[in-house]
């Protein structure tokens, strides 16, 4: 049988923490006909196993990127190439996936990606996410640690004004969370190591963020050779709580790499 060749660019889309791929829905929805979106659920979120070997073995962003390399090879060919997008954690593993298999990625947007491995520790926003990773570590229970996580991307009270089966959900995910962390504090690529990553990219910032991914946005955008920056409306969870700003921005800048193609 002969079929088609399917020619809409391939998008890959990478989720947040205690998030899963449906975070895209509404994108993948709209724009199905212009683009061939992939999204991918990252370790221990949505329907992808939680990463106990790898827990007990260290941590890395190496065994995040990893999976999402192998969970592409069942949507695309050997060697295809793909625009590639994260949020938040999802975003820092798309700038290691970015470095990994820098000749397959056309294009890198990141919102807020939490690369806090990027900023010093005399960092004014590295100690203030320390502060944070404190806090999670040491409370008493996983819905104290829950609270202080989601407290700190939304605001104060955020946790407890959440459904009842809401906060289960989310309680049930801070373990992998923590292992975000422990990735992402860990990982050893530092800026000059964004520097070499010469391909057209998009850095987003929420204007209401924290100021933690703030610096790291700006740091990246400052490393990185052909950047565009910009600010949107919400914070740090703008890509779900303003979805049609964000993907305004990240459609506009997808067009304009399919124009110069």
């Amino acid at each position: 049988m002969h079929t088609t060749p399917d020619t809409r660019p391939a998008v890959v889309l990478l989720h947040s923490s205690l998030s899963s791929r449906s975070q895209w829905n509404a994108l993948m929805a709209e724009q199905e006909a212009n683009y061939r979106f992939i999204a991918i659920d990252l370790l221990g979120y949505g329907k992808s196993a939680f990463p106990t070997e790898a827990a007990a073995a260290g941590y890395t962003l190496a065994h995040e990127a990893d999976a999402v390399a192998a969970a592409l090879a069942s949507h695309l060919d050997a060697g295809e190439q793909f625009h590639l997008v994260g949020h938040s954690y999802g975003g820092a593993t798309a700038l290691r996936l970015a470095r990994q298999m820098r000749e397959r990625v056309l294009s890198l947007s990141v919102f807020e990606p939490v690369a806090f491995h990027l900023l010093p520790a005399s960092d004014a926003g590295r100690q203030e996410i320390e502060a944070v990773v404190a806090d999670i570590n040491a409370a008493a229970t996983a819905e104290d640690a829950t609270r202080a996580f989601i407290d700190y991307w939304n605001r104060a009270g955020a946790f407890d004004s959440l459904p009842e089966v809401q906060r289960h959900r989310f309680t049930n995910g801070i373990a992998k969370v923590k292992l975000d962390f422990v990735a992402l504090l860990g990982e050893p690529a530092r800026v000059a190591d964004m520097a070499r990553l010469d391909l057209p990219a998009l850095v987003m910032a929420g204007a209401k963020g924290p100021a933690s991914t703030r610096r790291v946005a700006e740091t990246l955008a400052a490393a990185l050779p052909q950047v565009q920056f910009t600010l949107t409306a919400g914070g740090h969870m703008a890509p779900i709580t303003h979805a049609a700003d964000v993907n305004q921005v990240l459609l506009g800048f997808l067009e304009n790499q399919r124009l110069l193609a």
